[in-house]
């Protein structure tokens, strides 16, 4: 104990150091404060200004966010910065990561209480918001995490605070399923995840993915006990990401889950995962000597399974929702194809590519929401002939699907664009014939997404429904945010560079 006396001082100094770095977090800690303080003094009369508190907040989170690119510059170049005893790591990268969160989580936070069936919870939606912020932490630090240690409890956070979005909606049975499978698949995961972080540790004594002895450690150890740790570890990153094996309970949960929380799970967790491993990746990758465990691999082979899988069982679903947790496994697969690049040009296509994914997928189960709420229409058969009845929504509807499916001139094609881009720049130089296996799995993805995304249009127009009503007015305010993410999905497919250019 007295030998660590003379190390506090320099220690409390890294902290004191370390806060200007950490402003976005701070602030999300004060918000999180601020809207628990809020619903404990006004209760359920609090709700629209517990919403409005959470909005305005995450606006000034987003605006810290974009303050710490002026920290990494030095010199007129920007640098990487660890903090807090180098278990944290900002890099621009990072910053775009966490923009693309916060940013995402800002239309989340709009969206929540404009779901009917949410809205009408006996409990209100104030704690609703709270949990989100809670989370929202955890996610930065995801971002951030460059310590197995600091990796683990933040995938911990988001886990806890996701395990109670799910059960939410508490009187619904199907929802509280769905909530218990979640958190006994998490616990399964969080436990894997833990034991190969201790064979990792025990391996090397060090735990810092950047410093230490980790990586370098692992190469004087027997390649197999060293592979079994890292598929360990790779299992819990890919628990949030939804990769296959590790994709059982996506379907389950997003289909019982509220829509909007649905909304969450397939956007945020994702985000935050991806950058997650592209730190957890980088030491390994870079390390000169490093060949006990093939990444490039073992990541090409999980990708491509993952792209097939996941959109050939989309191809089998007459559930909306369910439809699309199955196309966001298919997502996960693609977005991996960036992954496996290994360099600045991927990971900038990776970048722009869940951005337009994030608001793409929110739009689509917004538009879930909206025809729930004004029919109560959950299967693809309930929107037979409810195009010509609501022309805009179905419009909007279609043209997001348009962007998922990767087609032009939306978004989520320069999306696709980019990615293929970045891949076929490595194949070019290197001829690897899984990357030319990931492209080929890629492209008959985007056909075959086509069949299962068209079903909804083809219901919403051509499909007619005999006993049809009138339109019943109402959801405004899901349709007039539908049609700001549609304009906005068909300007960053115009104009990408209008985004492109900062990533």
């Amino acid at each position: 104990m007295h030998d660590l006396l003379p190390l506090i001082p320099g220690y409390l100094q890294d902290v004191v150091d370390s806060i200007k770095f950490f402003m976005p977090e701070i602030y999300l800690a004060v918000l999180f404060i601020a809207v628990l303080l809020t619903d404990l003094l006004f209760g359920r009369n609090a709700r629209q200004l517990v919403k409005i508190i959470a909005c305005a907040g995450m606006f000034l989170v987003i605006v810290k966010d974009l303050e710490q690119i002026s920290l990494l510059l030095v010199n007129g170049q920007t640098k990487a910065h660890f903090f807090f005893n180098n278990m944290l790591l900002l890099t621009r990268t990072g910053v775009n990561f966490k923009f693309v969160v916060d940013v995402l989580a800002f239309i989340l936070l709009i969206y929540f209480d404009w779901d009917d069936s949410l809205a009408r919870h006996r409990k209100g939606l104030s704690d609703l918001y709270s949990i989100v912020i809670a989370s929202l932490t955890g996610l930065h630090l995801m971002v951030m995490a460059v310590n197995l240690l600091s990796i683990y409890l933040s995938i911990e956070m988001v886990s806890i605070a996701s395990y109670l979005l799910v059960a939410y909606r508490s009187e619904s049975s199907f929802s509280t399923e769905a909530g218990l499978k979640y958190v006994l698949f998490g616990a399964a995961a969080s436990a894997i995840m833990l034991y190969g972080i201790s064979l990792l540790y025990v391996y090397t004594g060090s735990l810092n993915l950047f410093g230490g002895n980790l990586v370098q450690g692992l190469t004087q150890v027997n390649h197999l006990p060293v592979s079994f740790a890292l598929v360990l570890v790779l299992a819990g990153i890919g628990f949030k990401l939804s990769f296959v094996p590790m994709h059982f309970w996506v379907p389950d949960v997003y289909e019982g889950a509220s829509t909007p929380v649905t909304a969450y799970l397939s956007t945020l967790p994702k985000v935050a995962g991806f950058a997650l491993l592209i730190n957890f990746l980088t030491p390994f990758i870079f390390f000169t000597r490093w060949n006990a465990f093939d990444f490039h691999l073992v990541l090409s082979i999980v990708g491509i399974i993952t792209i097939i899988a996941g959109n050939f069982a989309a191809l089998l679903q007459t559930n909306v929702k369910r439809m699309l947790a199955y196309s966001s496994i298919g997502h996960t697969g693609f977005a991996l194809m960036a992954i496996v690049t290994f360099n600045s040009q991927g990971i900038s296509a990776l970048t722009y590519y869940l951005l337009v994914y994030g608001i793409a997928n929110i739009g689509a189960l917004a538009l879930a929401s909206y025809f729930t709420n004004v029919t109560g229409a959950e299967d693809v058969d309930g929107y037979k002939g409810l195009g010509f009845k609501y022309p805009v929504a179905s419009i909007c509807f279609v043209i997001i699907l348009i962007s998922l499916t990767g087609l032009p001139v939306t978004a989520g094609f320069t999306g696709k664009l980019f990615v293929f881009s970045a891949v076929y720049g490595v194949y070019q130089q290197n001829h690897d014939i899984w990357l030319l296996l990931f492209m080929v799995s890629g492209a008959l993805a985007t056909v075959v997404s086509l069949f299962y995304y068209i079903k909804i249009p083809l219901y919403l127009f051509v499909k007619r429904n005999e006993n049809a009503g009138e339109a019943i007015s109402g959801s405004n305010n899901l349709l007039i945010l539908s049609i700001i993410i549609s304009l906005l999905i068909l300007i960053l497919g115009i104009f990408p560079d209008l985004l492109l250019r900062y990533l």
